[in-house]
């Protein structure tokens, strides 16, 4: 029996929100939204929480930058294969068949998905951070400095600081950020530029077409941090020219502990493998291993089949999802949920830069008087509101925004409603003006009402 090979999708090509066309392929059945409404479905969309001190409510989940949850195609797809799951590059049972073929087909629906070009390779990891460190072991000895911003999440900063580098300050506006990191490059010789797509604290993207040619102008190569821009924008890195792309499945609707760096396999094949262990060697001897090129250098060990499926299904539906369709659902959302920020005395929201035009459903803000953590904990105890409070990975940029104590962040995707938002900004306004009705106190454990009888779920 021979299992026939997977031809990727094409992909649309578009590196800013709403240009490009659209070739879409087929998918599962998608479930027509209302304006307003949640744009595609989600496991757990209609999960009830429990209030304090009695009743409950439909949780309104605003903490998609940390972790999405699960498209139900995903899971759905997760369930199919499950009773096929098998050693992926080993075996000749049918299962084992059947899973590696899964697993190189999900590689090359990945890299249709972010529309790889032919010198690129799929790795993959465990999420965006795993990628990261992975490429930042790979840059070649000598090759020159990292320039990187100082706003940027952790993932994309800490690896570079191993080794030579320039952390270039945020300026005021983009144009003059923008004109920081064209000096930076040319002041020494520059292996890499690594950027994020898409902030993770204030949603504000970064004009991605510019720096990849800045990048290039000064001879250096480009990574993108697209943990935060892969599940929101439509990327093609092969009409960008970008030569690295890092995600994370758990933010991109496919929480099931695989990411990927997808790129130039030249670094990735001279690179010492990530993990040393079986796959990733052709031959082992007492005077040497000869390793594998290709992904299998750095995929050691068995890898995450059903991680890899997972992403390869959200990959599906979101593309077959009409052009304009993430980024006009954010754009709505953000859009309602600001205007209701601003009206409420007391609320500081976020912006990096002044000239930022575009940014994703993330939005970043502060309640005077209250400390982030008794804000988030109100917010879920008397509302069913999820969001995330503290410093997001990204202790320079908050300080630099004015936040240095933590702030709060509401960040949206394809299962949130616009009800969901007015929701936060009706108890955001009602906190303001009246208070929280029950008493909060700090704890081991952060923030929590007193006397909490909320009940936690049998599974625990």
């Amino acid at each position: 029996m021979s299992i026939a090979p997977f031809a990727p999708s094409s992909r649309r090509i578009a590196v800013r929100p709403g240009g490009g066309e659209a070739r879409l392929r087929p998918t599962a059945a998608l479930r027509p939204h209302a304006p307003g409404g949640a744009l595609l479905p989600v496991v757990g969309g209609e999960l009830r929480v429990p209030l304090v001190g009695g009743g409950e409510a439909r949780y309104a989940n605003l903490d998609y930058g940390a972790t999405a949850p699960a498209l139900t195609t995903v899971a759905e797809r997760v369930t199919r294969v499950l009773p096929y799951y098998g050693s992926v590059h080993r075996g000749s049972g049918l299962p084992a068949r059947v899973s590696t073929a899964l697993y190189e087909q999900a590689r090359q629906t990945l890299a249709g998905f972010v529309g790889a070009g032919a010198d690129h390779e799929v790795v993959f990891t465990r999420n965006t951070t795993d990628a990261l460190n992975l490429l930042a072991g790979a840059i070649p000895a000598g090759a020159g400095q990292v320039v990187f911003l100082d706003s940027e999440h952790h993932a994309n900063l800490l690896p570079w600081r191993r080794r030579e580098h320039t952390a270039v300050a945020v300026a005021p506006t983009l144009t003059e950020t923008l004109a920081r990191l064209r000096a930076a490059l040319a002041e020494r010789p520059t292996a890499l530029l690594a950027i994020t797509g898409a902030s993770n604290v204030t949603g504000e993207l970064l004009p991605l077409p510019e720096l990849v040619a800045l990048a290039h102008d000064a001879g250096a190569r480009i990574a993108i941090d697209a943990a935060q821009l892969a599940p929101h924008v439509r990327v093609d890195l092969a009409a960008l020219g970008a030569d690295y792309l890092a995600l994370s499945g758990h933010k991109l609707y496919a929480p099931y502990g695989a990411g990927a760096l997808v790129g130039r396999r030249d670094w990735l094949d001279g690179a010492q493998p990530w993990l040393a262990g079986g796959g990733a060697v052709r031959e082992v001897t007492w005077e040497g291993t000869d390793w594998h090129d290709g992904p299998a250098r750095h995929e050691a060990g068995t890898p995450n089949l059903l991680g890899a499926v997972a992403i390869a299904e959200a990959c599906n539906t979101l593309d077959a999802l009409p052009a304009g369709a993430l980024e006009a659902h954010d754009r709505s959302l953000r859009d309602v949920l600001l205007a209701r920020l601003t009206r409420i005395d007391g609320v500081r929201v976020g912006q990096i830069w002044a000239d930022s035009e575009e940014a994703i459903g993330t939005v970043c803000f502060a309640v005077d008087g209250f400390e982030p953590g008794h804000v988030g904990a109100y917010l879920s105890a008397e509302h069913g509101v999820g969001v995330r409070d503290g410093r997001f990975c990204a202790h320079q940029l908050l300080s630099r925004l004015g936040f240095g104590g933590g702030a709060l962040r509401a960040s949206f995707g394809v299962g949130t409603a616009a009800a969901d938002v007015e929701r936060l900004a009706d108890a955001l306004a009602r906190l303001v003006r009246e208070g929280s009705r029950h008493a909060y106190a700090k704890g081991a454990d952060g923030w929590a009402p007193l006397g909490d009888d909320r009940a936690l779920p049998d599974l625990l």
